[in-house]
């Protein structure tokens, strides 16, 4: 049975907390990828690497077999509300055997877990038959897989199989929705608000379109697992050259969800086909990210990432279950996740089995007072341990 001893549960607490209190927004995850590095070296993995965009890499095992990668990232979203915590965001605070602080549950304390879970196939001398990969990963909040396909792609780690260390409440997620961002960009003609007539307003156009995206959503279709695909508009601005003139030009935003089935050209032509219907003189496209990491890598990307989902009987998914039933002796749900992961990267793009599995609830990832259960972290890290001792031990 993997269990952390006493000692290494106060380490495993410890480095969540270390992890914490440094803050590391995305592209500025410097000094906590020099934290997670040097715990990494430090527990015994005889290979640790950071690569041109700033992922930590560690690996282990005699590489005559299957690489396995268990994957986290470093990043987080900003403090939303500070004067709403009751903990210090950045505290890194234990109150019965709760830790909070941003990034407690997404992700700074499944990250812990994951290394400290680790350590235990590394203390025990298990015989590791192929590759053990961990991958701390970058600017997965604003951009998630991207990290990832530079990892794959260009630095050549490619895995066999990967589990995403995400939040899940110790249940087995084996799949998600996509998800893209969408811009639509409204043209009006400008005139004095006295007489608007003599204009053509681009918000009510845009408004006009809105509309017809509210009634899209009904309409989108339907998987059996993952559920319906969604649309929602998140952001609206306009211009014009005063408040006391009609604006020749709105912008708006979409958020779209897609399900198993949905593409980026269907969902593009879904909004061009308002566009048409109502006569506006419009455009829609898939929004670009762009930013550069902490090493100084320009990073630039469509925002499309497609949904995945996992077959239940997959020897990957058959054995996380295992996992979990040698640990915690119960019977994980096969869950899917509400929001979007790397593995929209590793098996939506590249078609590498993917499963994830982490300790806390979903419900706290951004959230105000942020925390995650210690005892759930501890039993995160066992679950990692048996999976890669089953997997790559023989």
């Amino acid at each position: 049975m993997w269990r952390l001893t006493s000692t290494d549960r106060e380490a495993l607490t410890a480095f969540a907390q270390r992890l914490i209190r440094t803050p590391s927004p995305s592209t500025q995850e410097k000094a906590v990828a020099e934290l997670v590095a040097a715990e990494l070296r430090k527990i015994g993995f005889p290979e640790v690497w950071v690569d041109r965009i700033g992922n930590v890499v560690a690996r282990a095992g005699d590489g005559n077999g299957p690489s396995l990668l268990f994957n986290a990232h470093m990043d987080t979203v900003e403090v939303n509300e500070p004067g709403a915590w009751t903990h210090a965001p950045l505290g890194g605070e234990v109150e019965n055997g709760i830790l909070y602080g941003r990034g407690a549950v997404d992700m700074k304390g499944p990250l812990a877990a994951m290394v400290y879970g680790l350590k235990m196939v590394l203390d025990a001398g298990v015989p590791l038959h192929g590759n053990l990969y961990v991958a701390a990963v970058v600017q997965e909040e604003p951009c998630e897989g991207y990290a990832m396909r530079v990892l794959v792609e260009e630095e050549g780690v490619v895995p066999d199989m990967v589990v995403l260390c995400e939040p899940s409440n110790l249940q087995l997620a084996v799949g998600q929705r996509g998800r893209m961002e969408m811009r639509v960009t409204v043209r009006g003609v400008a005139a004095h608000s006295s007489m608007p007539e003599q204009g053509e307003n681009a918000i009510y156009r845009a408004a006009r379109i809105i509309f017809g995206v509210e009634l899209l959503s009904s309409q989108l279709a339907v998987d059996s697992i993952l559920g319906q695909g969604s649309v929602a508009v998140t952001h609206i601005e306009s211009s014009a050259s005063s408040r006391n003139a009609i604006p020749d030009r709105c912008v708006f935003y979409i958020d779209r969800r897609l399900t198993l089935g949905e593409t980026e050209a269907r969902a593009l032509a879904e909004i061009q086909a308002i566009i048409t219907r109502e006569q506006a003189r419009a455009s829609v496209e898939v929004t670009e990210y762009q930013a550069t990491s902490y090493t100084g890598y320009p990073c630039r990307a469509k925002a499309y990432f497609p949904a995945w989902l996992m077959p239940e009987d997959h020897p990957l998914v058959r054995a996380g279950t295992r996992a979990v039933e040698k640990t915690l002796d119960y019977r994980p749900r096969l869950i899917r996740w509400l929001f979007s992961t790397d593995g929209a990267y590793t098996m939506g793009v590249a078609g590498i089995p993917t499963i994830g599995i982490g300790p806390g609830e979903v419900t706290q990832a951004h959230a105000v007072d942020e925390h995650v259960r210690l005892e759930d972290l501890y039993h995160a890290a066992s679950i990692y341990a048996a999976l890669a001792a089953d997997l790559l031990g023989g």
